[in-house]
């Protein structure tokens, strides 16, 4: 859902599945992930790497570890971030409407191709979430975090950074609007990295991206603050290709 960037961790170990590179973010995630009750795949509208065909290969790889599978896109506070950037009111409405619909059409085209199981694969929109009580307690954890806890605040605001950063010439510096617009749309995601399983009814649950964010260290290795439910894990899941030409 969130477009950011990768850095290390200490205690990350790689798993080989399929055509996926799986890197469970702490020891605790890969207990989480070795149970595979559940994942949850985020996707972002307006992220080229979410093709129909990496979606299609997203669900056939969670198909063949997990026992149910949810795939969640983000349509909250689109049109803010674009407006922030620039756009007209209006302008951003319709081009966040725009950039919704054909991330939709892809997950579905995804999903048809895998021949994913609709007993077993879940489709949602970010928004759905907003009538229930167990979203709307974690949003308001968020929300308060990123008041009164200055380490969570700098890591979403580091996230914030460099979302925006691709929507802006890079000699302009982020406006209080595009940092106020990011920070709406990070919290409104984040209610699924700290506890999935209260908000969908799931016994745990790995929260997956090809990317590691800046946020998760501090959801998942601190020992004070906001942090991850513990059946809450969190993995980074890559196609092989991208450690081949990494490597190379």
């Amino acid at each position: 859902m969130i477009p950011t960037l990768l850095f290390p961790t200490r205690h990350q170990n790689s798993l080989q599945e399929h055509s996926f590179e799986v890197v469970p973010h702490t020891g605790d995630c890969a207990r989480i992930y070795a149970r595979a009750d559940h994942v949850l795949i985020g996707v972002s509208p307006g992220n080229s790497y979410f093709t129909s065909d990496r979606l299609a290969e997203l669900a056939r790889w969670s198909l063949g570890h997990f026992e149910a599978v949810d795939f969640v896109y983000a349509d909250l506070h689109v049109d803010a971030m674009f407006e922030a950037t620039g756009y007209t009111a209006e302008h951003a409405a319709k081009r966040a409407a725009k950039e919704v619909k054909a991330v939709r059409r892809r997950i579905a085209k995804g999903l048809d191709e895998a021949e994913a199981p609709s007993e077993r694969v879940r489709v949602h929109a970010l928004s759905e979430f907003a009538g229930s009580a167990e979203y709307r307690e974690l949003h308001a954890e968020v929300l308060h975090a990123l008041a009164v806890d200055r380490e969570f605040q700098l890591a979403a605001e580091d996230m914030v950074r460099q979302v925006v950063g691709g929507r802006t010439p890079d000699d302009e510096a982020m406006s209080a609007a595009q940092r106020q617009a990011g920070l709406d749309y990070l919290a409104a995601e984040l209610p699924f990295f700290l506890d999935t399983p209260a908000i969908l009814g799931v016994p745990t649950s790995v929260g997956c991206y090809h990317k590691t964010l800046p946020l998760v260290n501090v959801l998942y290795t601190r020992q004070e603050g906001l942090r991850a439910a513990d059946g809450q894990a969190y993995a980074v899941v890559r196609p092989r290709a991208v450690e081949a030409l990494s490597a190379a």
